[in-house]
């Protein structure tokens, strides 16, 4: 890593510390001017954004869960994960999503043309299209600020340090002392979420601590990036269209 190269950075989100203030959510909106979500309460828990959206780029969940007779709130701040692997960054046929020399994967708006092919290739649902221009939306792990050494809004705001930004290989290995130290606690269901290389993502830029199977956050258990077919898929391609080509030309030179 040299200084024209400053290696992988994310952030490592541990939900065990989030007290799920919004600080983040606010901090967020106000530094890149995301639209308000309004004060639309879904009537189910304290959220009011329900999800990461083209307007959210951090969305706090809450969750309620009974356990033998005792309620306990999880809380955990979503974001983009920045894949390894980005099925977005494969299927955008502007150039409008680039990864970075940070290898974080950001939407450059005044080049997007709103195909919207990126929306579906997530397989964490993150990307989103605005109503008012159709075009794709996202967190960008606050490129403007980290290029000049600042740290993301989001990770500035966060007052308990659940969201935590650095070098991706520092923060697993802070990920890795974390889950030891809960695991010693007798929180044995702690688990680390997209802090592997090998899951189908390639590993994630934005990766979490969770106290519960993720589909309880709502996140997939196991995400596999939807461009992973595509190599095999235009191999095949290729080999039919030469066979369609060789027999046109078998048939134009046995006419001949």
């Amino acid at each position: 890593m040299t200084e024209s190269t400053p290696g992988r950075m994310g952030f490592f989100t541990d939900t065990s510390v989030c007290i799920g203030c919004k600080a983040c959510e606010v901090a967020c909106k106000t530094w890149n001017d995301v639209p308000a979500d309004g004060l639309d309460l879904l009537g189910m828990s304290y959220d009011n954004t329900g999800s990461l959206d083209a307007n959210t780029w951090r969305h706090v969940a809450f969750i309620e869960q009974t356990v033998e007779d005792n309620t306990r709130w999880l809380m955990s701040s979503d974001v983009c994960k920045h894949c390894t692997e980005a099925g977005c960054l494969d299927v955008c046929p502007t150039g409008a999503l680039f990864r970075t020399e940070f290898d974080t994967v950001v939407v450059q708006a005044d080049i997007c043309n709103g195909c919207g092919y990126c929306v579906p290739a997530c397989p964490f649902g993150v990307i989103d299209r605005r109503e008012d221009d159709g075009r794709a939306w996202k967190c960008t792990l606050c490129y403007d600020r980290i290029g000049d050494g600042l740290m993301p809004a989001c990770a500035t705001a966060c007052p308990t340090e659940s969201i935590q930004y650095g070098p991706l290989d520092e923060l697993r290995e802070r990920a890795d002392k974390r889950i030891d130290e809960l695991h010693a606690r007798g929180q044995t269901d702690a688990r680390l979420y997209g802090h592997s290389p090998d899951d189908g993502v390639g590993g994630a830029g934005a990766f979490f601590l969770l106290l519960d199977e993720p589909e309880v956050y709502g996140l997939p258990e196991n995400p596999v990036v939807t461009t992973r077919d595509l190599p095999a898929m235009w191999k095949r391609a290729g080999i039919a269209a030469l066979a369609v080509a060789a027999g046109v030309a078998a048939s134009f030179l046995g006419r001949r």
